[in-house]
C-alpha cells in the first residue's frame, strides 16, 4: 500500500508543479501532495509493525535503516518541491 501511496504523492507531486506553470491554482494538488506523503510513511510504518509482530529481527535490521533515510530525504524533497510555487509566487510579486 505504501508503493501505491508514494507513486500517488509523486504524480501530485508534478501535476502542482505543472498546475503552477500554467498559471492555475495549484494548491489542492499540493495538499494532496503532501498528504499522500505524509499517507507513504504511515503506510509503511504499518507494514513494519507486522514485522515486529512476527518477530521478524532480521528483515526489520535490513529493511529500517535504509528506509529512514529513503523516507527522510523523500520527505524533505517532497515538501521542498510542493512548496516551491509559493516561493515563486511570492517572488513574482515583488
Amino acid at each position: 500500500m505504501w508503493v501505491i501511496f508514494g507513486v500517488i504523492a509523486i504524480v501530485t507531486t508534478f501535476i502542482n508543479l505543472y498546475m503552477y506553470t500554467a498559471g492555475k491554482d495549484y494548491k489542492l494538488a499540493m495538499a494532496m501532495a503532501l498528504s499522500f506523503t505524509a499517507l507513504t510513511i504511515c503506510a509503511d510504518y504499518s507494514f513494519l509493525t507486522r514485522w515486529v509482530k512476527a518477530e521478524d529481527w532480521a528483515a526489520l535490521s535490513d529493511v529500517i535503516p535504509g528506509m529512514a533515510r529513503v523516507f527522510w530525504f523523500l520527505t524533505i524533497v517532497s515538501i521542498l518541491l510542493n512548496i516551491a510555487p509559493i516561493f515563486l509566487e511570492r517572488r513574482r510579486r515583488k
